[in-house]
């Protein structure tokens, strides 16, 4: 086995045995075991390769230089320590999950809202409901098995015009057709309940939305893989996939075998080891804000489809802590405005923590660098979004707000564009048997990232 910890192996036994779990045994293997053993494992590889470079140095490395995994996962966030997870309890398998950053879910994982979405919003027949409202279920049944914080806390989406509560009941219709639990209230019930939030006309209440601890629930699903027998590699970039050796074995589905399988160049941070060769079976593409250019890794033909199917859009969301100065507010479950037509944001929205303390957002920008956090204290933009966060909860004024942290959606919608589903494709039909892209997995990601994790196994 290859195990690469994305901490120091004293804080990963920490961490584990605070959530009750024993002390895990840890299988350091070949040139893994050596990195881990010179400390090199506690930063993102710096080493520079231009895609060409990289692909003939991934060619001139020899089979007796390669690494060979059933199952390799390309990254360390939610959906793909979910999708580690569930491959890794394939017995006399082997799997790999690879993350370029020095510390699992460092990305949009550990940049959201963290909230557990009930599946309301999307249309029926769309991925994004059904591996929402299966995911939801499981992601509950998970973290009380599991002791993952977590706590069912309850959503309002609050009309404040005639067209919003139309769209309200719309949404409540919605909710009985996919078989999810809403009720609509009024907006003096509301005032009854929750006399700080306003709500002009209604409110449409989701009991089944709820908050999660994003960072224990990684943390778990980490545990799990090594339980498993499966391994994390951190500080470790994808900067080549060759599939030369696929569609030489034999078998179908779960029981493909290749005899070569794919080929795959990982860039390290260790000076004597800067690059390692693998090669798997089935590969997973769960990149998240560079899913797109993995997949490019594969097809470097710019005039291949996947260039244009799945390029991503990047979505920036600003998140703003709740610092009283002008209003003191408490409110005891998620409050949400009614989203836009496209569905492209939800709006910003109140959040709660497992504290009890509240955040703001996210807003929306549309950037053009998928690694821009920046946040700003700007007084035209906390007027702005404190505008916004009024019109539910109007005792809020600019000097509550102070800028926290940001987080950036990989998005297939484009800036205007219509709602554009997640992907969750295994790429036979387009001669790559076994690899899976699994591309704009954005929110709900969080919430179903268990479902995709059951729906990969199930197409490879």
């Amino acid at each position: 086995m290859i195990f690469f910890s994305d901490v120091s192996i004293d804080e990963m036994l920490w961490t584990r045995q605070q959530a009750g779990w024993q002390k895990a045994s840890i299988y350091l293997m070949g040139e893994l075991r050596h990195m881990v053993a010179k400390g090199h494992y506690s930063s993102t590889p710096t080493h520079r390769i231009s895609p060409a470079e990289a692909r003939e140095k991934l060619a001139s490395i020899g089979s007796e230089d390669t690494t060979a995994v059933d199952h390799l996962v390309i990254g360390a966030g939610a959906v793909g320590l979910a999708v580690g997870r569930q491959l890794s309890q394939r017995t006399g398998t082997s799997t790999l999950v690879v993350e370029k950053n020095e510390r699992l879910g460092m990305e949009t994982s550990s940049r959201n809202s963290e909230v557990i979405h009930a599946g309301i919003y999307y249309p029926p027949d769309s991925l994004r409901t059904r591996l929402c409202i299966e995911g939801k279920n499981a992601l509950y049944e998970y973290c009380t098995r599991h002791n993952v914080p977590h706590k069912k806390v309850g959503k309002w989406v609050v009309a404040q015009n005639d067209a919003q509560a139309e769209y309200l009941h719309a949404l409540e219709a919605h909710c009985r057709n996919i078989g999810v639990l809403a009720e609509i209230i009024s907006g003096s019930q509301a005032r009854r309940i929750e006399p700080q939030v306003h709500a002009e006309k209604e409110v449409l209440v989701s009991p089944t939305s709820g908050i999660v601890d994003s960072h224990s629930f990684m943390a778990a699903l980490h545990g799990d893989i090594v339980d498993n027998g499966g391994d994390l590699a951190t500080s470790s970039c994808v900067v080549a996939i060759s599939a030369d050796g696929v569609g030489d074995g034999t078998g179908s589905g779960k029981n493909r075998r290749s005899a070569g399988g794919y080929r795959v160049l990982i860039a390290t941070n260790d000076p004597d080891t800067p690059f390692m060769a693998l090669s798997a079976g089935v590969v997973v593409n769960a990149a998240g804000l560079w899913a797109d250019r993995i997949a490019g890794l594969l097809v470097p033909d710019m005039a291949h489809p996947w260039h244009m199917r799945y390029r991503l859009h990047f979505a920036k969301g600003r998140y703003y802590m709740y610092t009283p100065h002008e209003s003191s507010i408490r409110v005891g479950r998620l409050v949400y405005p009614v989203p836009d037509k496209e569905i492209t944001s939800l709006g910003t929205h109140l959040t709660i923590d497992l504290g009890g303390s509240m955040r703001f957002g996210p807003d929306l920008e549309w950037v053009s660098s998928n690694t821009d956090y920046s946040t700003s204290n700007d007084p035209a933009l906390l007027e702005t979004t404190a505008c916004s966060i009024a019109q539910y909860l109007p005792g809020i004024g600019m000097a509550d707000l102070s800028a926290a942290y940001a987080g950036i959606r990989p998005k297939l919608q484009s800036p205007g564009g219509a709602f554009r589903d997640f992907v969750v494709q295994e790429e036979s039909a387009d001669g790559f048997p076994g690899f899976v892209n699994l591309v704009g997995i954005e929110s709900p990601g969080l919430t179903a990232a268990l479902a995709i994790g059951r729906m990969v196994d199930q197409l490879v």
